[in-house]
């Protein structure tokens, strides 16, 4: 029985029962002895502050220009993208500023009635009708909207770029360590605690490898235990004999016996922790804490089943009151499994991904396959945001950030299959209690990079508008980048877990060249394209 995808360390195992056992430990276990020294000499608050994150990897490269639509752009039309513009609302000014629209709905409508563009507030972008429940986290001022987001020579190769995102080292097909794994080695905590970094889908991802420690992967999250035991009390003695009956021979010295001693210790730790948090579809008890939407009741903040689907249930089993589609319930079981993990132990970083984005035919406008994923996100970000102010034990939404990282943009002209191709910059969402959003930013704007007016870290790099504009910039064909995503998640690991700079620099190597302006903002050495630096996000 296969209860979680298995990750072996390179060069570690050999053929025997008991090391051939560490294999499948060593997703579930954390740093060996032999690097305490290394990482004791690690300073900063970083994995120590009480701060963590949680990201979502939104798999195939999410369209931007649907989501965070410029709206104010003279090109942003039907002839560039005949079947899938998103079209505005005639009785919205959008050049209007102030708070985000929430077109709101009562519990006699359906949950997405609105057909239009949201008015986002700044004066010139909009927001997909699919991410409505944004709203009341963007006029929280929780919320970054992040456009034009990518890095120098950016590839269209869905493998290499996921690759560089995940290990922030872009063009550097050499670099396999992740960078959120870099992270949680330069925090010294690996060997402290039985979780640091989590993730919660098919295999570890890229960002959390690494080859001097071991992250914790699973599947799913109810079938968690090794030896395919039942999770009561007999089985958990059962396998709790069997782990130490097998820790108790001795490794000689040439097979590493600290090493492997310490994996089988983390892994027990582990299985405790595991054993008693309940990911159960009985444990999905997290709702609102006011009635969702003008609807009649609480909505379910984590929907796993049709009952547990938004107004589904309230109102004879009405399809048109879900908030997410029906098959995104393998997503937000894991979603669920990652924000748990967060809040009831010491794990610093956890996330999950979402598939579906590389939309090249029928992508759909108001409705369709991208406007199905555009729910997925706004619903796990509120849902998010509700959870963690409602229900906040060793993590609260004060001292969390959620991301979302997706490899490029899509083609500013529809393709001939009703779709979009490979691209350039897309959209980064940021969001958490301590987000410089609306009202709290320096342009007190919670849309960055999508604004003819956009200056930020005393860069100025405009939103150009028409057919010879910004959204045609690179190659004369895509979306132009103006902030590099390293210099996103470079902010959020210093100013928000606490690393210090001598720390960023060897978390994201770009950090110590001074011609990638990855800090301070400037024109990129590699390929002469000027960018915000980072933005002030926390």
């Amino acid at each position: 029985m296969n209860h979680f995808h298995i990750l072996s360390r390179r060069g570690f195992l050999d053929r025997s029962v008991k090391l051939g056992l560490l294999g499948a430990l060593s997703t579930l276990t954390d740093i060996p002895v032999v690097m305490k020294r290394a990482l004791a000499q690690s300073g900063g608050g970083l994995g120590k502050n009480g701060k963590k994150l949680l990201f979502i990897f939104l798999r195939g490269a999410n369209d931007g220009l649907n989501s965070v639509i410029p709206v104010g752009d003279s090109s942003y039309n039907t002839t560039n993208r005949p079947i899938i513009m998103i079209p505005k609302d005639p009785g919205t000014d959008y050049s209007a500023t102030g708070q985000c629209v929430f077109p709101s709905d009562t519990a006699a409508t359906p949950t997405f009635n609105f057909a239009n563009a949201i008015r986002l507030g700044n004066g010139f972008a909009a927001l997909h009708p699919s991410l409505k429940f944004l709203a009341p986290v963007y006029n929280a001022g929780e919320l970054a909207l992040i456009h034009r987001v990518a890095y120098p020579n950016q590839s269209r190769s869905h493998f290499d770029s996921q690759n560089y995102w995940e290990t922030g080292n872009p063009n550097n097909n050499l670099s396999k360590d992740g960078i959120f794994y870099r992270t949680i080695y330069e925090a010294g905590i690996a060997d402290k605690q039985a979780l640091s970094g989590v993730s919660f889908q098919n295999s570890l991802p890229l960002s959390l490898r690494g080859s001097k420690a071991a992250m914790t992967n699973l599947n799913d999250p109810t079938r968690y235990d090794l030896l395919g035991i039942p999770n009561d009390i007999a089985g958990n003695l059962k396998a709790d004999a069997a782990l130490s009956g097998a820790n108790a021979t001795a490794f000689p010295d040439k097979k590493q016996r600290d090493l492997l001693s310490l994996q089988y210790e983390n892994l027990m730790k582990t299985l405790a922790i595991f054993r008693n948090m309940d990911f159960s579809e009985a444990g999905n008890t997290f709702v609102d804490d006011s009635n969702t939407d003008n609807d009649t009741a609480p909505y379910y903040l984590f929907p796993t089943t049709n009952a547990k689907n938004g107004g589904y249930a309230l109102h004879n089993n009405a399809a048109d009151k879900y908030v997410v589609p029906t098959d995104a319930y393998g997503f937000f079981t894991k979603l669920k499994a990652a924000a748990l993990v967060l809040n009831k132990t010491d794990a610093v970083i956890a996330g999950t991904e979402m598939g579906g984005f590389d939309t090249h035919n029928n992508q759909g406008s108001v409705t369709g396959q991208h406007a199905n994923l555009q729910r997925r996100i706004g619903w796990a970000i509120y849902a998010l945001r509700k959870y963690f102010t409602n229900y906040a034990d060793q993590a609260s939404w004060k001292n969390l950030v959620v991301i979302t990282l997706s490899e490029f943009g899509r083609t500013t002209v529809q393709n001939d299959s009703a779709g979009t191709d490979h691209a350039e910059a897309g959209v980064m969402f940021v969001a958490g209690g301590g987000v410089k959003g609306y009202g709290r930013s320096a342009s007190q704007s919670g849309v960055f990079g999508c604004s003819p007016n956009d200056s930020y870290n005393g860069q100025s790099i405009p939103w150009v508008t028409g057919q010879n504009g910004t959204m045609f910039k690179a190659t004369g064909r895509y979306l132009q980048r103006a902030v590099d995503y390293r210099s996103v998640l470079g902010e959020l690991i210093r100013d928000h877990l606490g690393a210090t700079q001598e720390q960023l620099n060897r978390i994201i190597p770009g950090y110590a060249v001074t011609g990638e302006h990855l800090q301070s903002g400037g024109t990129s050495s590699i390929d002469k394209t000027k960018i915000f630096g980072e933005l002030d996000l926390v």
